[in-house]
């Protein structure tokens, strides 16, 4: 096993203005638990960082998780910096990484999430994976998957071939 990395033991500090929200989070939270979050931080104060991956041609952080917690500064406290942590990954990875956060404590849009999955099978991504990085079974991405309507979606799907066997009995029986 691979020895466990400790981003939260290099939290920093950054100008709010330069964090910017990624593209493909579905993950939505209520008024209410926006509200929660809120007096949370208000109460407690930031507790936890916002994840980010910082872009260097833009100079900018990336939000991969804790987009919450930057709206409601944003929306309420308009602190000029807020906590965060770096992590270097390719995109698709960051999507997971996005994905397993929010799966661990929140709740996802549907067509939001067929989304995801077809965006992560155009970057290369199995079901297999797909399942195992996002902590979905394999009936769930295939429902995903036929939300999504998009034939590239199932490209690569290997089909059960049982149509065959009931061809042969058919002509059998004849």
């Amino acid at each position: 096993m691979k020895p466990i990395d400790f981003p939260v033991l290099q939290v920093k500090m950054v100008p709010a203005e330069k964090i910017t929200a990624n593209d493909y989070n579905p993950n939505r939270m209520a008024s209410p638990e926006l509200q929660l979050l809120r007096i949370s931080i208000e109460e407690d104060g930031y507790t936890q960082p916002i994840v980010v991956y910082y872009d260097e041609q833009q100079d900018l952080y990336q939000v991969v998780d804790g987009f919450h917690r930057y709206l409601v500064n944003e929306m309420h406290f308009h602190q000029p910096m807020l906590p965060v942590v770096v992590i270097d990954k390719p995109l698709d990875q960051r999507i997971a990484s996005t994905i397993r956060h929010n799966r661990a404590r929140g709740t996802h849009q549907i067509l939001d999430m067929s989304q995801i999955v077809c965006r992560l099978l155009n970057q290369g991504w199995s079901d297999d994976r797909i399942c195992k990085y996002l902590g979905m079974e394999l009936d769930e991405v295939i429902r995903l998957k036929q939300i999504s309507g998009l034939k590239e979606a199932f490209a690569n799907h290997v089909f059960s071939k049982s149509w065959e066997e009931f061809e042969h009995r058919i002509t059998e029986e004849e």
